[in-house]
């Protein structure tokens, strides 16, 4: 199967992000990552290209996935027949935020 062109405009440090390179890791999909954090340039042309502001965004074959986490990339790809079903795991967390943007537990109290 021919492997298509794909460029990730990615964080470096985010859970979705992360997500991301997981699931094209999982499929030995190479890609090319652009940081929008340290790259002002990747960050405006995520913006230009994608028209979102808000990231994980990719481009598969010419296709744009905009605002994706890692699960909805995978299920794109494979409902599009770019991957064939595996059975290895993602090797990160693929639909979830970093850890200090996950919701907090609210502390309990008990009175008596």
């Amino acid at each position: 199967m021919e492997k298509p062109k794909i460029v990730a405009w990615l964080k470096p440090w985010c859970g979705w992000s992360a997500g991301v390179r997981a699931v094209f890791k999982k499929y030995d999909l190479p890609f090319e990552e652009r940081d929008v954090i340290n790259r002002p340039e990747c960050y405006q042309e995520m913006v230009d290209k994608t028209g979102q502001t808000k990231q994980p965004c990719v481009e598969i074959g010419g296709r744009v996935l905009a605002d994706v986490s890692g699960d909805e990339v995978e299920a794109w790809m494979l409902q599009n027949g770019v991957v064939t079903p595996n059975n290895r795991a993602a090797e990160a967390p693929t639909n979830q935020p970093c850890a200090h943007e996950m919701p907090q537990a609210a502390p309990m109290s008990f009175r008596r």
